[in-house]
Order: structure tokens, then C-alpha cells, then sequence
């Protein structure tokens, strides 16, 4: 089950079935990818919360749903494009890890904006004990998030990662008590340059072609807050 409310400046995305430690079904990944692709509104939040509801933040794919699989590929490509609305959400995504995060729920994690753990939070991609691997986008995103060197290790070993070590190999940016507060801090800049920074870090041209991307960006982000600058430089 999946949970979406509006509180103040944050948008929160809860994946909610606690008892199966929000482990995700195939109906679970078609309303995380919905919550995530709902079309913007004018009252949109700049910014989207994603959390786990109980004592885990999402133990990855449904092993019940996983045995009884007709399509495997298209399984993996359904957990595929809810990674890829995260990753792609015009919002910015803290994603918020309290507890477990397994297989499937690194993956959500390593899309998102911004990763924050609690310290009692733990990650870990278990696939390979199964003779499986992470295929909703993990092999692609992990590479980015903490060098090859360390997603290789991390994969291929199936050992879990306690925060302080999520944190050392960069799979975090962050290990504080209350996730939410990082979303509020990060809620508070100016929602047309929390958006433009997002696309502009997360364009994947070629060097020049983001460096003309980024200076038009600042450019209509100096015309439109050209009066607050002029008033704060003048303070």
C-alpha cells in the first residue's frame, strides 16, 4: 500500500505494509511509479519525502510475488520505471531510511535526490544469494552513487551495510535522527532553484552541453530573482 500527503512544503510518499517489512508486490510497484508520476499541480511541494511506514524502509521485492513470476523481465522492468519516475520526479527526492533497506529498496533509494539514514538504518543487496541480482536499475545507479569499486563489492559480496559505512562509501550524504528534517531544510530554498539544480546535476549530455545548460538556467534564475538579490546586496 502506498501513502501520499501533503505536509507544509514536503510532499510524503510512505510505502506502507509494515508486517511484510514493505516488501513490494507488482501492484505496490504500479502505485509507487503513480505517486511519483501524478501529474504537478500549482500547490505541488518543491519537495517529495519518500519513507517506509514501521520498523524498515523497504525490504525490495516481494519474494512470494518473485516465486510465482511468469514474466521476470517484465517484473524487472516494472521495478525499472519506478526508479526511473523517482530519478526523473520534477521535485526534488529525499529519500529517508529507518531500519532495513534491501535489494529492491536500495534501488528506490539510490534514485532519489537525496539519501538519509538513521543510525540504526542498514543496506544491503541480498540478490546474489539467490542467484539473482538487483535489476531495477541498481547495476546502472549504484556505479554513480559510490564508484565502481564500492558498488562491486557491495553487489557481489551480499554484505550489509551498517549507516556509518553507507555513509563512508557515499551510498548516504547524511546519518542524523529524524530524515524528515533534512527534506524541511531542503524545502526551504527557492522551489525554481531546488528544480533547477536537480536537472541540472542530473543531466547526463556531455560536459559542454551541460555547461551551456547550466549558465541559461542561472541566467533566468538571476531575471527572476533579480529584485530579492538587488534588496538583499543592499542590506
Amino acid at each position: 500500500m502506498i501513502r501520499t500527503r501533503t505536509d507544509g512544503d514536503v510532499r510524503v510518499v510512505t510505502i506502507d505494509r509494515p508486517a511484510a517489512r514493505n516488501a513490494l508486490r507488482p501492484a505496490d510497484l504500479t502505485d509507487l511509479r503513480e505517486a511519483f508520476e501524478a501529474p504537478e499541480t500549482d500547490g505541488r511541494p518543491p519537495v517529495t519525502y519518500l519513507r517506509g511506514a514501521g520498523e524498515a524502509f523497504c525490504a525490495g521485492a516481494d519474494l512470494d510475488a518473485v516465486a510465482a513470476l511468469d514474466d521476470p523481465e517484465a517484473f524487472a522492468r516494472r521495478g525499472q520505471r519506478v526508479a526511473a519516475a523517482i530519478a526523473e520526479s520534477p521535485s526534488v527526492v529525499v529519500c529517508g531510511v529507518d531500519g532495513a533497506a534491501r535489494g529492491g529498496g536500495v534501488e528506490l533509494a539510490v534514485a532519489a535526490d537525496v539519501r538519509v539514514a538513521t543510525p540504526r538504518a542498514t543496506f544491503g543487496e541480498p540478490g546474489v544469494s539467490l542467484g539473482l541480482f538487483g535489476a531495477w536499475g541498481g547495476t546502472v545507479r549504484l556505479p554513480r552513487v559510490m564508484g565502481e569499486g564500492e558498488a562491486l563489492d557491495f553487489a557481489l559480496s551480499g554484505r550489509v551495510l551498517d549507516a556509518e559505512a553507507a555513509l563512508r562509501t557515499g551510498l548516504v550524504s547524511r546519518v542524523v535522527d529524524d530524515p524528515r528534517s533534512v527534506a524541511d531544510e531542503i524545502a526551504a530554498g527557492a522551489p525554481d532553484a531546488l528544480a533547477a539544480i536537480k536537472r541540472r546535476v542530473r543531466d547526463r549530455r556531455s560536459g559542454e552541453a551541460q555547461e551551456r545548460a547550466e549558465a541559461a538556467a542561472f541566467a533566468d534564475l538571476h531575471d527572476a530573482h533579480a529584485a530579492e538579490i538587488k534588496q538583499r546586496r543592499e542590506r
